[in-house]
């Protein structure tokens, strides 16, 4: 008959319980570290910068001149209103009112 030779068991930690070394913490940190930055960074609006930038122009804005008026002199004829959407995101501007001596941008091809 053989004999069956019996290893002690492999002492394990109880269930429930994880211990890391002091390299594995460091590897729990830098993997949440760049989770928290990848999810930062998919928050963030993209740049409003493009590679082939609109040529402008600067006008000052005169005594009485409204958007809508600087708007008309550099649009084509009807389309006004679509000139005063993008001067206002062109400079940026919180609405379309203006203030005697403002330097505005406008589009360099116009009238």
């Amino acid at each position: 008959m053989s004999t069956i030779a019996l290893q002690p068991a492999a002492v394990r930690a109880p269930r429930g319980q994880v211990r890391l070394t002091r390299r594995g913490r460091l590897v729990v940190f830098v993997l949440a570290l760049l989770v928290v930055v990848g999810i930062g960074l998919a928050l963030v609006p993209g740049s409003s910068a493009t590679d082939e930038a609109e040529p402008t122009r600067t006008v000052m804005v005169d005594p009485g001149e409204t958007l809508w008026q600087i708007a008309a002199d550099v649009a084509e004829p009807g389309e006004t209103a679509a000139m005063v959407d993008h001067l206002v995101e062109l400079n940026d501007l919180d609405s379309a009112m203006v203030l005697a001596g403002q330097e505005l941008r406008v589009p360099a091809g116009s009238h």
